[in-house]
């Protein structure tokens, strides 16, 4: 019964995962200007495109919604800010630590959970101590005493 209780609560555990990613994968695939304004800085003001007012800023804005329309990923469009302006135009950190950190969080969580679990189903009672001889007598008598 324990067995298939852990296995249940692992596999909701892999689908809770699973649907969190989805999202995340569309988004690469189908960006929205909204998105990449929040991600790409303004060259000139160093803000996001989404804060900024610069003639720059909306000239990339514009490149960007050009892009999108075009067909390019999230990760294409970014690939091609950063050979025209430098990886200082990207907001954040680059995609590959965005998508391992919280993976890899994760991970050790789930096996810190599995490492704690497994501890507490083995612990178990612990070993009764046996009593004094003599408190075991007087028990005993005072049961005795009950029962007559």
């Amino acid at each position: 019964m324990r067995f298939c209780r852990a296995r249940s609560v692992l596999l909701l555990a892999l689908v809770t995962a699973l649907v969190a990613v989805a999202p995340a994968v569309a988004s690469e695939q189908h960006p929205t200007l909204s998105e990449m304004e929040a991600e790409i800085m303004c060259p000139v003001c160093h803000e996001p495109l989404e804060m900024s007012d610069s003639a720059a800023a909306k000239r990339i804005e514009a490149y960007i919604a050009v892009r999108i329309e075009a067909g390019d990923t999230k990760s294409e469009i970014k690939r091609k800010l950063v050979a025209q302006f430098g990886p200082q135009i990207l907001a954040n950190a680059p995609d590959r630590a965005a998508w391992t950190l919280p993976l890899l969080g994760a991970g050790v969580a789930l096996v810190v959970l599995g490492l704690a679990a497994w501890r507490w189903r083995r612990r178990g009672d612990p070993p009764a101590e046996p009593l004094d001889p003599e408190l075991d007598a007087r028990v005993d008598e005072a049961l005795a005493r009950y029962d007559a």
